[in-house]
């Protein structure tokens, strides 16, 4: 297990930052509604609808849109949203997965595939990016919440497989099929955590200079403000520096 990985996810750095809060509960509730639908509408019966909640709850949606949106899975005739991941190369090579719920595919594929092509991107095949990338469980606190040898602790004894932190916070990793497991057992120590998801984590990342950084920002920004997307991953190494001079607002 390693202390401290030098692993950048875009999310953690842009999704905190996101200002379009009312196409992100929609986004948000799209998730819960399908989590619902696919499982069961009690969250303590199911997982992904747990963690679906959760990370509702940390963008602070209020409690209503949850109950509505775990509500609107149970309605007769409603919405069929189909899980659907494209997977395509940005500028400079960089690998990008994006994942998106939709009750159109070829509407939402002919997006997806517009935006690549609009920032020097092309689509491939599915698994033509994704064999870069570990999907993992995701599990995130803020830093006072206890220091970096504390948390690396307590993921050892929880179970977990790798700890970053970071000035944003702690990242403890583990399997998909352990995430609520290791959740669970942080939060009997930390506390209720800040976010909890399955994510792709890129096992190398490419390294881009700052005219590509910009363009691969633009089409991240572009996929995101996609109804349908719902999350956005990318293998980029780009000097903190630089990431911040180009995510400014």
């Amino acid at each position: 297990m390693a202390g401290h990985s030098k692993f950048k996810n875009i999310q953690f750095r842009k999704g905190a930052q996101d200002k379009k809060r009312s196409k992100l509960f929609s986004k948000l509730a799209r998730e819960i509604t399908t989590s619902a639908k696919l499982g069961m509408p009690d969250p303590a019966m199911n997982p992904r609808l747990r963690t679906a909640i959760q990370a509702a709850r940390a963008q602070n949606m209020p409690n209503d849109n949850i109950d509505r949106a775990i509500k609107k899975s149970q309605e007769a005739g409603g919405d069929n949203y189909e899980e659907v991941r494209y997977e395509g190369f940005g500028v400079g090579g960089v690998g990008v997965i994006v994942e998106a719920l939709t009750d159109n595919r070829n509407r939402t594929a002919s997006e997806v595939r517009s935006i690549f092509s609009k920032h020097g991107g092309n689509l491939g095949e599915t698994g033509s990016v994704s064999f870069n990338f570990d999907r993992m469980g995701a599990i995130q606190y803020d830093l006072d919440k206890g220091s970096a040898d504390d948390m690396l602790e307590a993921a050892i004894e929880a179970g977990g497989d790798d700890v970053e932190t970071t000035e944003e916070g702690h990242t403890i990793y583990c399997t998909p099929d352990e995430l609520h497991q290791v959740g669970k057992e942080l939060e009997d120590r930390f506390g209720e955590a800040s976010t909890m998801q399955i994510l792709w984590r890129p096992k190398l990342e490419v390294p881009i200079d700052e005219d590509a950084g910009s363009t691969l920002l633009r089409m991240i920004d572009a996929l995101e403000d996609s109804d349908d997307v719902q999350q956005v991953y990318a293998n980029f190494d780009l000097s903190d520096e630089v990431l911040q001079k180009l995510t400014a607002a």
